[in-house]
């Protein structure tokens, strides 16, 4: 049995990556407090929905996907429910093992992941580490599930404050250079809609070939600049005004951040 406690957002992307992936709606149970969403699951997948306590005793797996600032008060809610054997999943960002062990018991096998939003679409980059209780097998177990919403990478948990910077926070990077473009086709006198529709594509497109190719990024970048070109004019200019060296300082900035979060 698998419980997945939170039915936000990447709750609700876990649990139809699940059914989508064959398991079986009456192996899952989620918890979800608020009652109209909890309907609205319950209708949608088919869902039993339980209080926490009650997931923690009849689930092999949880799979925590609440906010940061509520795990303390659920991990000391199931910590005295769980199964013996149970393994404890979370997706919650800065939540260390260490913590997740300090207030879950003594022996008690967690593992520490990191999602992104594109799970959602079944596109996620999610990285895992395990717990000093976490044996092989069980960290191949939440791998396995969390394939289920995209790729997964597996991480010493030191580089988990990286990972949320770079993977974590990197859709935010790219929709924010989709905006920018965006906005200057339209200030260039072009419709929003096709202006979307090309950055979109062409976002899309070069991702889809960097990650097919096996390239490095500068090749793939050097292959579209010829040299006195157009592109070449865009490159210089955002050169010019530092780019490459303010994504690296944000990049930082949202480690950093991940730290703080993880220290409380």
């Amino acid at each position: 049995m698998i419980a997945i406690i939170g039915g936000g957002k990447m709750g609700e992307a876990l649990l139809a990556g699940l059914l989508a992936t064959g398991h079986d709606p009456a192996g899952l149970l989620v918890t979800e407090p608020h009652g109209p969403r909890a309907e609205e699951l319950r209708t949608t997948y088919g869902s039993t929905v339980v209080p926490a306590a009650e997931a923690a005793r009849q689930a092999d797996t949880l799979i925590l996907a609440i906010k940061p600032q509520d795990m303390v008060d659920l991990l000391d809610t199931i910590a005295a429910e769980l199964r013996p054997g149970a393994l404890v999943v979370s997706i919650a960002a800065g939540i260390t093992t260490s913590l997740l062990e300090k207030h879950l018991g003594a022996g008690i096998p967690v593992v520490r992941a990191m999602p992104n939003t594109p799970a959602v679409v079944g596109a996620g980059m999610t990285a895992i580490t395990g717990g000093v209780h976490t044996t092989g097998d069980q960290l191949d177990h939440a791998e396995a599930l969390l394939r289920a919403v995209g790729d997964v990478v597996r991480v010493p948990e030191r580089h988990m404050d990286t990972v949320t910077a770079l993977s974590g926070s990197g859709p935010a990077y790219f929709y924010f250079i989709a905006e920018t473009m965006i906005e200057a086709g339209v200030a260039m006198g072009m419709t929003r809609t096709t202006a979307h529709r090309l950055v979109t594509r062409t976002i899309s497109g070069a991702a889809t070939m960097l990650d097919s190719s096996g390239e490095h990024p500068v090749v793939l970048r050097e292959a579209v600049t010829s040299p006195g070109g157009t592109t070449a004019a865009a490159v210089r200019e955002l050169e010019r005004h530092g780019v490459r060296t303010a994504f690296a300082d944000a990049i930082e900035a949202a480690r950093d951040r991940s730290r703080d979060l993880s220290e409380g």
